[in-house]
């Protein structure tokens, strides 16, 4: 039955025992408790640390057994209770006899350690060492370390699960439900780490008691119940003894317990499972089996005990080997080999449904993740970060440094493998259109040569797909080799992150949404309120705002200056102009913000201009409508020219600017992009005063005009 709290009736009946047993705890350190109570007290202790011991061993992981640190206080506190109770019986009816504080201390007193006190002391110094010095510290050492890592890795964890919510591998729920357990680990640790310490406490508090009812049995036998030393000595420590190991049987089960739970290795097995799974292998149960069979035969080894064991060894290794045999008969059998990470298992199981029932959903045809990466089978290690794949985590850092530089949330990159492509290939999507295509070695690495390199290195020549530099993909022996060269070397994951960052850049006002306009206006709303009132719907629309913001980011300038972007289209709204006019009419107040990630503001900043005669012939070409209109022969040359210099200062690390008239800019940076070049190009009146240039390179000459009389 349910009741209105959600709670079921066992549920709010436990919910009420646990306070009152605590409750009752504390009242039997100072309320003097009868022997028979006593007794089932203790059975109960025992009951409960033995439990405590087989969930551990059963957890499939340390999160799986969360409560155990409150647990654990609990057992603690009643241990500690039952030894007070208890020492108030030993030393107030201790001198009736070796019965007098119950069935169970008498039987531990006298069975356990066969009646004979000094035995008794041994055993429980040895049960003591074992608790405190070895299970105890140790467990408290690991539940330290654990403690500590796993606070020190919580950040990277929330970034790799970001990195996958972004990538497509998981769902919001997924991750939310990722998030909550990264959480639950820390306080589980901390809450550990603390816990330890009851459990040397108690250790500790052991000895004491002991000490104290030893002690104390003595004199209070001797001075007020006329026992002799001896007589004292007999009984006081035979029952403190007994006493002792009560408490200290279950405080070892529970030690055992911890020790269990902070080394506890999270699996989809329990411990028994996971221990049988990983030393059942038969490779290693035939040299034990050799070993002992060897020593054996010895002189003056045992022969027969050795040989039974090394008969016992071999037939693990025989049992185990069959077992080996039968599981690669089965994944033979099944004709599918296990996928390499949970996305191909996805993937494969949701094909294998799709066939099976012949079924084509919307969702089989439709995919609107604006950026996606496809990857050949190859490149998945580069994904796999349990094989040391960082693309995931590139990608969320690209994603944050190009939304910083344009000025919006640039949109999760899904990552998918693709059968159709060839192994070391990949491509870039965004939305459905191929935007870039190009290949990497995920054992290899890239290496650029730089200005002083000589060398000709071994390996596979190509383009670097970000910048075009001639580049070399070397295997990663040769790293030494090419860096000793001047060569930049880049691992396979950076390429591709790189590229991305390129063509991120490159589109970005293909990635630029009403939606994503919207979200920037709620959060300037948050401080400049009359102004987005004032300006958004009022005087310009939403989707007038939106292509006035995406003809700016196409000519790479940040959005990120809404305010001035708002208060420059407020003084043009009432010209009636297109939005691409209205873009380029708020160009020369917002060229500063591209301009200072191109080059530091105390720099100067690399120019490359056009000679008189060229740009007076492209202004002549610029035919209203259509753009430049240019020889073929031209077209190529300005563009070979425009190539070679900006790989030029690609090597240096640096981007140049092409500067032109302001009757051109917009009609030569069409033309560019239109031919694949993502060169940028300004007005030599959008230049900033204050700003220091350098003119790295220029276009035209003899060499790149037509022939006079032509065009």
């Amino acid at each position: 039955m349910i009741t209105a709290t959600g709670q079921s009736r066992g549920e709010q009946m436990g919910s009420a025992l646990l306070p009152m047993g605590i409750l009752a705890v504390v009242a039997m350190m100072v309320l003097p408790l009868p022997v028979a109570l006593l007794d089932m007290f203790f059975v109960f202790n025992i009951l409960l640390s033995l439990l405590v011991l087989m969930v551990a061993m059963h957890s499939y992981r340390p999160l799986d057994f969360s409560s155990f640190p409150t647990l654990l206080l609990i057992a603690t506190t009643l241990r500690l209770a039952l030894n007070v109770a208890s020492t108030r019986i030993v030393l107030t009816e201790g001198h009736t006899g070796a019965g007098a504080a119950g069935q169970v201390i008498e039987a531990f007193g006298s069975f356990v350690i066969g009646g004979n006190f000094a035995v008794g002391i041994v055993v429980f110094a040895i049960l003591m060492i074992i608790n405190l010095v070895v299970i105890t510290k140790g467990a408290g050492r690991v539940s330290e370390v654990s403690a500590r890592f796993t606070l020190d890795a919580m950040p990277g964890k929330q970034m790799a699960i970001d990195a996958d919510l972004n990538a497509g591998i998981l769902t919001p729920d997924e991750a939310r439900t990722r998030r909550s357990e990264v959480g639950q680990e820390a306080d589980f640790y901390g809450a550990m780490d603390g816990a330890s310490k009851f459990v040397k406490g108690d250790a500790i508090a052991g000895i004491l008691i002991l000490v104290a009812n030893i002690l104390g049995g003595i004199i209070i036998g001797t001075s007020q119940h006329a026992l002799s030393f001896g007589q004292a000595a007999q009984t006081y420590v035979l029952l403190s003894i007994g006493d002792g190991l009560v408490a200290q049987i279950p405080s070892l089960l529970l030690s055992i317990a911890t020790a269990i739970i902070v080394t506890r290795v999270s699996s989809d097995l329990d411990m028994a499972s996971h221990i049988g799974k990983q030393i059942g292998i038969s490779r290693a149960w035939i040299p034990v089996s050799a070993v002992l069979a060897i020593l054996g035969l010895v002189p003056g080894i045992p022969t027969g005990l050795f040989l039974i064991a090394a008969v016992i060894a071999a037939g693990v290794a025989y049992v185990t080997r069959n077992a080996e045999a039968r599981e690669g008969e089965e994944a033979a059998q099944s004709g599918a080999p296990a996928p390499r990470n949970a996305l191909r298992a996805a993937q494969a199981q949701a094909t294998e449904d799709d066939e099976n029932s012949g079924v084509i959903t919307a969702e089989d045809v439709t995919d609107y993740a604006p950026v996606t990466i496809q990857i050949g089978l190859g490149l998945i290690p580069l994904i796999d970060e349990a094989e040391g794949g960082d693309l995931v985590s590139r990608i969320t850092g690209i994603r944050k440094d190009v939304s910083k530089a344009m000025g919006f949330v640039v949109p999760g990159v899904r990552i998918r493998d693709e059968m159709g492509l060839q192994s070391s290939q990949y491509r870039i999507k965004v939305g459905q259109a191929i935007v870039a295509e190009d290949t990497v070695y995920a054992d290899r690495v890239l290496a650029l040569p730089g200005g002083m390199s000589t060398r000709k290195l071994r390996g596979v020549e190509v383009k670097d797909p970000s910048f075009g530099m001639d580049a070399i993909w070397i295997l990663p022996h040769q790293r030494a080799e090419a860096e000793a060269d001047d060569h930049i070397v880049i691992e396979p994951s950076l390429v591709i992150a790189t590229h991305l960052s390129q063509l991120l850049i490159t589109h970005g006002s293909r990635l630029l949404g009403p939606d994503d306009v919207q979200n920037l206006l709620e959060r300037l709303s948050q401080h400049a309120p009359t102004l987005v009132d004032a300006v958004v719907p009022k005087l310009v629309p939403l989707h007038t705002l939106t292509a006035v913001m995406r003809h700016l980011l196409a000519d790479r300038i940040p959005v990120s200056d809404l305010p001035a972007i708002l208060e420059g289209l407020a003084e043009l709204a009432g010209r009636n102009l297109e939005p691409r006019d209205m873009a380029e009419a708020l160009r020369p107040s917002l060229v500063p913000l591209l301009l200072q990630q191109i080059a530091a503001i105390n720099t100067e900043l690399p120019l490359i201009t056009l000679v008189p005669e060229l740009e007076e012939l492209l202004l002549r070409s610029n035919t209203q409508g259509v753009g430049l209109v240019i020889e073929q022969g031209l077209t190529q040359q300005i563009l070979q020219a425009l190539s070679t210099m900006s790989e030029d200062m690609a090597g240096q690390g640096r981007q140049a600017v092409v500067v032109v008239s302001a009757a051109l800019r917009r009609a030569f940076a069409g033309f560019l992009r239109a031919h694949g070049s993502d060169a940028i190009v300004i007005a030599v009146s959008e230049l900033p005063e204050n700003r220091r240039i350098e003119i790295v390179g220029t276009l035209g000459g003899a060499s790149q005009l037509p022939p006079q009389g032509g065009q």
